[in-house]
């Protein structure tokens, strides 16, 4: 008992040492690739930090206009909505893009992926370049990828927008600008999102420029009832 007290106490330590405070400047892309460094102890305890208590999933009571199987995203308090009924929805936290790179919008879900492979664009690995930060060309799926467990793939006018919601290996990140406009979730969040949102699910980017249009919602708080008894 005392020897494995002591290891997990120097596996903490250790992930400490390796991880940077969330404004640190090894993570101001947001999209960069972890370290390959295996699936050692030290990277499992790393995965498991989590965001704030208020950006964990839980049962709202949402009144909204919009019609159950829609997504809402709210970048500016960093919350995703799934509404699944009349004032009802799930709401998750999320990661959004930093300064310059927030957006708004109407959408859909044009294909979806598990453990998806990610190929950054050539400008944000030209940007990249320019810092002494190499990205690959495409990193295969896996627990170090940047797009975590799954990835929704937003399309507008039936085309690749570009930008996704995705998981990320990088969960502390959730509820800041650290994006380069991608929308990320916790895995458990995005992989629970995946199973009830289907290719054509319409999507609400409520952000910058105010491209959405006109959209009600209205967050009225925890679904005590939902959340004790389910449903």
């Amino acid at each position: 008992m005392r020897f494995a007290l002591k290891k997990t106490a120097v596996l903490l330590l250790a992930a400490a040492t390796i991880l940077p405070a969330p404004g640190a400047s090894a993570f101001t892309t947001g999209e960069r690739p972890a370290v390959q460094t295996g699936n050692s102890d030290v990277v499992q305890v790393a995965q498991q930090k989590k965001p704030a208590k208020q950006f964990w999933r839980t049962k709202v009571r949402l009144q909204t206009n919009e019609a159950p199987g829609t997504i809402i995203v709210d970048t500016n308090n960093k919350y995703l909505y799934y509404v699944q009924g009349k004032d009802r929805a799930v709401r998750y936290g999320i990661g959004v893009g930093r300064e310059g790179f927030g957006w708004s919008g109407v959408v859909k879900i044009g294909r979806k992926a598990e453990w998806p492979s990610w190929t950054p664009p050539a400008e944000m690995r030209a940007r990249e370049r320019r810092k002494g930060r190499i990205l690959p060309v495409v990193q295969e799926g896996g627990p170090d990828n940047p797009l975590g467990a799954r990835a929704l793939y937003l399309y507008k006018g039936g085309r690749d927008t570009i930008f996704r919601i995705h998981g990320t290996n990088q969960p502390w990140t959730i509820g800041q600008n650290m994006s380069s406009g991608c929308i990320r979730m916790m895995n458990q969040d995005v992989e629970h999102l995946y199973d009830q949102a289907g290719v054509g699910t319409k999507v609400i980017v409520v952000g910058p420029g105010n491209r959405q249009g006109e959209v009600s919602f209205d967050d009225r708080g925890v679904d005590f009832l939902r959340t004790l008894f389910g449903g």
